[in-house]
């Protein structure tokens, strides 16, 4: 490598940086294959990451239009070359893949492609992937194979960081799953017990109503208000329920987008006013603005259906390099003294500790009857 011109090993250190910066396996994997294929001066490049089955979980390539990849159909399967490197160690150096005595083949639509560098991407003794390049671009004088033993050793090296850029991110897309499962529990047993009571109450409402109807009128129609009352507080529940079950569009939309449109759904399902106001923000790094988000929800959550206020403000605003979030309400405010109980049922461990893992701070401002303010800081990237 030492005879790599600069702007090589810059470029090489560009890709290596790039590949740590992805956290979805997806963005992960096409970031390995356009940076293999730049590097190497290669006209396709190719990964596939095997299933269970003799095909491929996904396979990534770089250098083939959107056309030409609907036109070749299904996804290859473990055979050939590809098959080769799945199961062994060694890379793949080759002057024609036609020449090759296990080239099987490829579909009428599949671009023409001779010269081939192919190696496994291995996290221990696991092969995790086969990450291949064909058509050098660069002329070769004796006709031979295009890629040479310095092109392979780099290819090596971008799988062996592509290895761990790739373990980092299906560590990571379970970590989410893990947190979108324990949110889905939480909502469940809340939804569970907040429901179930109110549908306790309608029942022993109505049976009372039953009772009265005859012979005093008066008290039965009380009832029937009380019941009334109970059904829409039951429905207000479940609206807020399934808007909470609703998969947080952060990736697509970005942290202001998703609150504001989380906010306006809540203002039109609950009684109480709820209003949101964001100053020009800095982007966070996604770790950051989940959190955000989540600390928002649970906050919102708290003031709509425990404080009985009739307002409920949602702030975000720049704080540095990071950011400022703040949820205020006007409810009945609680006792910070008590902060063990009132930790317990308001969520403000699990919120905490949601700003702690992301480097930020959260402080309660509350006294009883002068409502409660949430405050959520986070540095930035």
């Amino acid at each position: 490598m030492t005879d790599r011109p600069r702007s090589g090993l810059a470029a090489v250190s560009t890709a290596l940086l790039e590949m740590s910066r992805q956290l979805e396996v997806r963005d992960v994997l096409k970031t390995i294959v356009v940076s293999a294929r730049e590097l190497l001066d290669a006209e396709y490049a190719a990964l596939g990451v095997p299933d269970d089955h003799g095909g491929f979980a996904q396979f990534v390539v770089d250098g083939v239009s959107e056309e030409q990849w609907r036109a070749i159909g299904p996804l290859p399967r473990q055979h050939g070359i590809l098959a080769a490197m799945l199961h062994n160690e060694k890379p793949e150096r080759l002057d024609d893949v036609r020449d090759d005595p296990r080239f099987e083949g490829w579909p009428a639509a599949h671009p023409d492609m001779s010269d081939f560098l192919g190696l496994p991407v291995r996290d221990g003794d696991e092969t995790i992937a086969a990450l291949f390049l064909a058509n050098k671009r660069s002329p070769v004088p004796d006709r031979g194979c295009g890629f040479t033993a310095q092109d392979e050793e780099l290819l090596g090296i971008l799988a062996q960081h592509a290895a761990i850029a790739l373990t980092n991110a299906r560590l990571y897309e379970r970590s989410r799953e893990l947190t979108i499962a324990e949110e889905r529990s939480r909502l469940a047993h809340e939804l569970h017990d907040a429901v179930s009571q109110k549908l306790f109450s309608l029942r022993l409402t109505a049976q009372a109503a039953t009772r009265l109807v005859d012979r005093d009128p008066a008290r039965a129609k009380g009832e029937l208000q009380q019941i009334a009352a109970l059904a829409a507080e039951a429905a207000d529940e479940l609206r807020a329920a399934v808007v909470e079950l609703r998969p947080a569009a952060l990736d697509e939309d970005g942290l202001v987008h998703t609150l504001r449109s989380h906010v306006q759904v809540l203002d039109r399902a609950h009684t109480a006013r709820v209003t949101f106001h964001a100053g020009v923000l800095r982007a966070l790094p996604a770790a950051q603005e989940e959190a955000v988000l989540r600390v928002a929800q649970e906050a919102l959550h708290n003031a709509l259906r425990h404080s009985g206020a009739e307002h409920v403000a949602v702030r975000l605003t720049r704080f540095g390099h990071g950011a400022l979030l703040t949820v205020t309400d006007d409810g009945r405010g609680f006792d910070p003294g008590a902060v063990h109980r009132a930790g317990r049922h308001l969520g403000l461990v699990s919120m905490r500790d949601r700003a702690g893992g992301v480097g930020g701070t959260l402080t309660v401002h509350a006294a009883p009857g002068e409502g409660t303010t949430i405050e959520m800081e986070v540095p930035g990237g």
